[in-house]
Order: structure tokens, then sequence, then C-alpha cells
């Protein structure tokens, strides 16, 4: 997380007048560099390649990196703190989605956790989204939280589609083809206008590209030694390191409605990936239960 915040952190330093396209190319292109180096290290450079399911990689790819692109024009947009609070909108969002288009069972725990963390996002999201203030829904602010609550449900649908594929892929294959689809796609948006960078802008989107491919592989580590219920919730640590670096490089300071909103929504997620612990572990129980040798 300390990784994805300082990527977050460089690409915010790169400036406004870059487009999202521009970004994500980047981004993508450059995250290239330690995922080629971490799959010669552990033997599967070649062997990352090799895949059944070219269509799901691809449509994994579409949804992720429009979710990417939107979360970085919000990025841009928006005092960094709130610009990380708005994105835990996400396992909510997968929590809905998983009822509606997998149709996993949601109980009433869940489904109140749910509305308890969308209720959050609203007191994140109202002051820059409201129509009753003077500069309107068309301002900056407004787009900007638009884009990242957007970019929230998108990357909710890209979970789902890496849950799929997860049954019949590796972990690194789906990483590979990711950044490799991503980056490419990225490309589509150069006729739309990218912008002459600097040398110092240049080498922030690189370095940024870097510190994601970086973040990918420790938190693919991370969710190849511990359960997803223990790493999970340190995903919203990113907060704590995105108010910091906000606060040391643009000055933006939490506002009461970004605190009590991070709050309310890092809580009901939290309350959400302990709640499928438990009851990963009470069906791994009854399993055993029901097995001849248990």
């Amino acid at each position: 997380m300390t990784l994805f915040t300082l990527m977050q952190t460089a690409i915010k330093l790169a400036g406004t007048d870059i487009a999202a396209g521009q970004i994500t190319f980047y981004r993508s292109a450059f995250a290239l560099i330690p995922i080629f180096i971490y799959l010669a290290l552990i033997g599967q450079l070649r062997t990352g390649f090799v895949t059944a399911n070219v269509f799901g990689h691809v449509k994994r790819g579409v949804i992720g990196i429009a979710s990417m692109g939107l979360s970085f024009y919000g990025l841009v947009h928006l005092p960094m703190p709130d610009a990380i609070a708005m994105g835990y909108a996400m396992p909510l969002v997968a929590v809905v989605f998983a009822a509606v288009f997998l149709k996993e069972e949601v109980r009433l725990y869940r489904w109140t956790a749910v509305c308890v963390g969308l209720f959050g996002v609203v007191i994140l999201s109202w002051p820059k989204l409201t129509l009753f203030s003077s500069d309107g829904f068309g301002s900056e602010a407004a787009m900007g939280a638009t884009a990242v609550l957007v970019a929230a449900a998108l990357a909710a649908g890209a979970m789902l589609q890496v849950r799929q594929l997860v049954q019949e892929e590796k972990t690194a294959t789906i990483v590979l083809y990711f950044s490799i689809i991503a980056a490419l796609m990225s490309l589509l948006t150069l006729p739309f206008g990218w912008s002459d960078l600097s040398s110092r802008q240049f080498g922030l989107l690189a370095l940024a590209g870097f510190l994601g491919g970086l973040g990918q592989i420790f938190l693919t580590e991370g969710y190849r030694h511990a359960d997803i219920s223990t790493i999970a919730p340190f995903e919203y640590s990113s907060i704590l390191f995105g108010s910091l670096l906000g606060y040391l490089f643009f000055a933006d300071l939490p506002t009461m409605n970004t605190l009590i909103g991070t709050v309310i929504v890092a809580g009901a997620g939290i309350f959400i990936i302990l709640r499928e612990h438990k009851l990963g572990l009470e069906r791994q129980a009854v399993r055993k239960a029901a097995s001849p040798n248990g």
C-alpha cells in the first residue's frame, strides 16, 4: 500500500495537464519492468504467457483500464485523501455485483454493511458533487469525484472478472496480460491529444509505473502467504500514507467530511471482510464434518 500511495503521489506531482490515457500508458508500460524481472526470478517468464482464455484477459483489461484512467483523472483533480477514500467504495460495490451477476448469496449482515458504507461514500462525496454549490456539477472537483466513484464501480467489475480468471489462470499470467493489454489500449488515446512531457514529468510517470508494478508484485506475494481476510484490511492504511504525503507535497488536509466518511466506509469494508472470513471458516467446518475422513 505504501508503494501504491507513492505511485499516486508521483502521478499527482506530474501535473494536471496530462491526459488520463497518457498516464495509464506510462503506469502500465513501466510496470512491465518489475513484472518481467519478477517472473524471470521465479522461473515463470515463458509460462506466464500461456493462457487458455485470451478473451477473459481482454475483458478484464478493458474494464480495468477504464477504471484506472478514471481514477487517475480523479486523483489529479481532487485532494489526495479524498480521491483515496472515495476509492474505498469498490469492495462495497463488489458485494452488490457478486449478488447480481454471480448469484452469490448475500445475507442481511453484509447488505447492512454495504448500505452503511455507501452512506459513508455519500458523506465523502457530497461536498464535491452537490448541485447547490456555486460551482455546480461541472466543477473540477465534481468531475473528479464522479470519475473516482465510476472508477470504483468498474474496479469492482474487474475484480469479478479476476475471480473468474483465477479458476483457470495463474496469478502471474493475469498480472502480465493486464499490464500488456492496458498499455496497448492506452495507446489508442494518443490521437486525442497527449501532452509534450518535460523530463521531470516523464521521470515521475515512469517512476509511477515502476512503483505500481512493484506494488502488484508485493500484493500478489501477500495474498500468496496470507488469507484475504488478513491482508485486505491493510489496504485501508493507504488513507494514512495518502494524507501524510498529500499534506507534505500538496498541502492537502482531510476535511471533516473526509474523516467521517472514511471511518464509515472503511469500517463497513472491514466488517464485510471479517464476515466473509467467518463464513469461510464455517463452510470449511461443515465440509470437514461431512467428509468421510472428517
